[in-house]
């Protein structure tokens, strides 16, 4: 890791965007006059459901496989994901020509760890009842030198998440609350710095 994920600011979410320029899909904000109604107040949602392999994750992952060195590259990288984080590096790692290996559970959904095949991963499954998956990815990565991207603590996984919040205050403007979801606290991170330093009186909210 380059930089530790505290450290990542609104110049490097920024930079992601641009990477991204014409590799991620610029998702649609859609409205409902129901929700509106019902809250009292004008709501915007943030499609990443439309996004390339259907979630916001393929912004983080094409931002940092995009920054790796050329022996990276060509090393190949590996991640753990159950599914919609190990599409992503797949498929970043097919678009920019860099071996990717996802380690997976092996009950992950049938539908994802087909997904992740199809562009181009190898991928390892264990039994998460009996396989902590940090530790076995860890390993592997290092018996073949390859470049660990995890789902969500790294600074330009985190980048490239936040470049959601930049489009959406694109379109929309000022916002007085940008509600998250959160899993793993990529998205969230992201988001809060890009809203923190383009709309500073915004409150972020995780869900």
């Amino acid at each position: 890791m380059s930089q530790p994920t505290n450290s990542v600011t609104i110049t490097d979410v920024q930079a992601a965007q641009e990477r991204l320029l014409d590799i991620a899909h610029r998702t649609p904000v859609l409205t409902s006059r129901i929700v509106d109604h019902r809250t009292h107040s004008q709501v915007f949602f943030k499609c990443e459901n439309f996004q390339r392999t259907g979630a916001f994750k393929f912004r983080g992952a094409y931002n940092a496989l995009f920054q790796l060195s050329i022996a990276q590259k060509q090393k190949g990288v590996i991640t753990y994901s159950s599914g919609n984080h190990a599409q992503a590096i797949a498929l970043a790692g097919k678009l920019l020509d860099i071996p990717a290996t996802i380690v997976m559970p092996d009950d992950a959904p049938a539908v994802k760890q087909t997904a992740t095949r199809g562009y181009g991963a190898e991928v390892i499954l264990y039994n998460r009842q009996e396989t902590n998956r940090e530790k076995l990815t860890q390993n592997i990565a290092r018996d073949r030198t390859l470049t660990l991207i995890p789902p969500y603590d790294h600074p330009h996984v985190v980048a490239g998440q936040g470049t959601t919040a930049l489009e959406l205050i694109a379109e929309v403007g000022h916002l007085d609350l940008l509600l998250v979801c959160c899993g793993g606290g990529g998205l969230i991170s992201g988001c809060a710095i890009a809203t923190k330093a383009l709309l500073p009186d915004c409150k972020n909210l995780s869900h």
